[in-house]
This record gives C-alpha cells, sequence and structure tokens, in this order.
C-alpha cells in the first residue's frame, strides 16, 4: 500500500507574498499530498523543525524576495546538520536562471518559475519521493 506523501511549503525571511505558496499548497493538497503550510515570515530553522516534526518527504519553498541564494541553501545546510537530507527541497518564485543550476547544485532538487502548471510540481514530486511505505 502506497502511503501519503508529505510536504511542508514554506514562506521563508521578509517575503509577504503567500498567493503562489497557496496555490501550490492547494494543487499538491488536491492531488492527495499531505501538505503542511508554515505561514508568512519563517527562518529556516522553522522550516526544516517542521519539516522534521512532521515527517516529511519533501519541503516547498516559495519565495518572491530575492534572498533564495542565501535562505534556501541555510536549510539545506540545517537539514544535513539533522540528518535529514533525505528531505528533497524544491523551490519556486521569481529566481533569475543563472541562479537555477547554483541551486540545484547545492541540492535543490527542481526550480519552479512563475507561470509553471502545477501538474508540472505534482508530477515532480511523485517522481521523486519514494512510494514506498
Amino acid at each position: 500500500m502506497e502511503r501519503t506523501i508529505r510536504v511542508v511549503v514554506a514562506k521563508v525571511g521578509l517575503d509577504g507574498h503567500d498567493r503562489g505558496a497557496k496555490i501550490i499548497a492547494r494543487a499538491l493538497r488536491d492531488a492527495g499530498m499531505e501538505v503542511i503550510y508554515t505561514g508568512l515570515h519563517q527562518t529556516p530553522e522553522q522550516v526544516v523543525e517542521t519539516a522534521i516534526q512532521e515527517d516529511a518527504d519533501a519541503i516547498g519553498v516559495s519565495i518572491l524576495s530575492g534572498a533564495h541564494m542565501t535562505l534556501i541553501p541555510r536549510i539545506i545546510e540545517l537539514l544535513r546538520k539533522q540528518g535529514a537530507d533525505d528531505i528533497l527541497v524544491f523551490c519556486g518564485g521569481t529566481i533569475p536562471k543563472d541562479d537555477i543550476p547554483k541551486l540545484k547544485e547545492l541540492g535543490v532538487g527542481e526550480v519552479f518559475t512563475p507561470g509553471t502548471p502545477t501538474r508540472k510540481a505534482i508530477e515532480y514530486i511523485r517522481q521523486a519521493v519514494p512510494a514506498a511505505s
């Protein structure tokens, strides 16, 4: 029997715009995933703590503030320090194309830019997260 994929959708830093995060959270939920939305203004430490406490399979970071090259690497670093680097990290938002390869090199699984259909994120997560219980 397949288990339900658990995803933490996070808004880190001072970014106060959460429409995209809410859209992806709803799309993932409607696709049968369990979604934990952190709300606005979370620190990387809070996001990682939530993901570990909730036994999440993935963390989706929505970021529009331009702080992606500081905040997302910090999340990945904290996951590694906690021995939780098996949690998939993906992100979306206004991220310059030149930064996408850098983020992937740091450990981000996928980057979704504005206009990407939500089904692409759903398909990616289903493919990237093991379905075994």
